[in-house]
């Protein structure tokens, strides 16, 4: 088993939720985080006032799948979040040790 962790923009997370629906991945987690990476955050003006902000907004996207549908996730959400600038965002992928589904008690890819 696989977890897929991306970090992606905010405004691209529907169209990745349903791209994901589109190759049967229904189950997810999303966080709202504030980070930075190389666009060193950005400015904002408020009320005519312009100021720095060191952390940029963005949605966290949390996928446990089987090995075999690991790529294809990955490819789904490059596809549908990619918009060619800065700051599109990461994905990792790591290994899954175990699963347990708390309801049942049934592990590994059954409690997925």
């Amino acid at each position: 088993m696989k977890k897929i962790l991306a970090v992606i923009k905010p405004f691209k997370v529907d169209e990745v939720k349903d791209a994901l629906a589109k190759i049967n991945i229904n189950g997810m987690t999303i966080s709202e985080v504030k980070g930075f990476g190389r666009q060193k955050g950005h400015k904002e003006v408020y009320r005519g006032a312009e100021y720095q902000t060191d952390f940029v907004s963005k949605v966290e996207l949390k996928i446990c799948v089987n090995d075999d549908q690991a790529r294809s996730v990955v490819d789904t959400i490059v596809e549908t979040a990619k918009t060619g600038k800065i700051g599109d965002g990461k994905i990792f992928i790591l290994p899954v040790e175990e699963a347990v589904r708390i309801r049942t008690g049934e592990t590994g890819v059954e409690a997925m």
